[in-house]
């Protein structure tokens, strides 16, 4: 690949919807819409001069046909505009972004509008009856859990890895614990200061009662972090470790950004948000995908040629409180540089 610098020119997202909440009955397409037109408005550039369009679904059932072209054209892109729907389980959108990275790289692509979009709470329940069901009775199938949270190889929930990493690093229920709250308190104070104000673009949600306008993450304010070390066990009854606390919420939203290179940027006069330095994918055993972020980040840092002590601020997935820690532990991060707006 050439030398090219990639840039972020335009970057938002919806609010973060809880399950069953303010984004029940909003298609996922229509949120990954919201993101993208409300990402090029802010970048300056024309939705015509848009190359390609990948967007990150794991959930797709029910969707129809090319999720991601069906966000990119109610976002007023012309019908000409390439779209791809990826699905690389959680990190579909940042594999997104790397994709378009890499298309503009290559000299395939001038602008890319990549990113995320989810609606768990809107993922059906399927049932296998091509054939008839001609005995018994039909099983209907979670497509969140299965095709979003189950390991497909040995049918465990990802929180029973996360038990096993929790046990592997020796992180105690109370280590968990305070890292759940400490996330908690990081996005609501974040919310409260108006530290994501920026960044969100409000979601009009039609009803009988008339459009209401959401624009608020809805997990922070609706999280009491004096019950969290109450909570039950959520996937190992005996000596378990893993609650809902410290695990990521069900949760609706979408996310985009637009990338180019920075020669273009320069001579259509955008000012860049970020530039990528860098990107990298690790991949090991399926069960232990709570230690992959360790892999990445220390491929990252050797493509980027930093060290751990150059880098100020670090996101790293909350999937589970257990894969943030295990990172920060074996990567050697201090907690106060690690999501400091909080997690999942």
């Amino acid at each position: 690949m050439s030398d090219v610098s990639i840039v972020i020119v335009g970057s938002k997202r919806t609010a973060i919807g809880s399950f069953l909440g303010q984004f029940t009955g909003v298609p996922t397409t229509k949120l990954g819409a919201t993101a993208m037109r409300a990402a090029l408005e802010q970048s300056g550039v024309a939705p015509a001069d848009v190359s390609e369009v990948i967007m990150g679904c794991v959930l797709p059932a029910n969707l129809g046909q090319a999720p991601a072209r069906q966000a990119a054209l109610a976002a007023d892109l012309p019908v000409g505009t390439g779209c791809t729907t990826i699905n690389k389980v959680c990190g579909s959108g940042m594999k997104a972004i790397m994709l378009g990275h890499d298309l503009i790289k290559a000299g395939s692509a001038s602008v890319v509008v990549a990113g995320g979009m989810e609606s768990m709470t809107n993922a059906p329940h399927m049932v296998q009856a091509r054939s008839g069901i001609r005995l018994g009775d039909g099983k209907l199938v979670d497509h969140m859990m299965w095709d979003g949270l189950t390991d497909p190889y040995d049918g465990e929930s990802m929180g029973v890895f996360a038990e096993s990493c929790a046990d592997k690093y020796h992180f105690s229920r109370a280590d968990q614990d305070a890292f759940a709250i400490e996330s908690v308190n990081r996005a609501k104070a974040a919310q409260q200061n108006g530290g994501f104000a920026g960044e969100i673009v409000p979601v009009t949600v039609s009803s009988r009662k008339g459009d209401v306008q959401f624009d608020t993450d809805e997990e922070p304010s609706r999280s009491d972090v004096a019950k969290i070390p109450n909570l039950r066990p959520a996937f190992r009854k005996e000596n378990g470790t893993v609650t809902a606390a410290s695990s990521s919420s069900i949760s609706d939203g979408a996310a985009a950004v637009v990338l180019l290179s920075a020669a273009d940027a320069g001579k259509r006069g955008l000012k860049p948000l970020a530039r990528i330095v860098a990107h990298a994918t690790h991949s090991q055993e399926p069960k232990w995908f709570t230690t992959a972020p360790v892999g990445a980040i220390q491929k990252v840092l050797d493509k980027a040629g930093w060290k751990v002590g150059d880098v100020d601020l670090w996101e790293i997935n909350e999937a589970f409180a257990v894969v943030t820690m295990a990172a920060m532990k074996d990567i050697g991060i201090a907690h106060d540089k690690v999501n400091v707006n909080g997690g999942a």
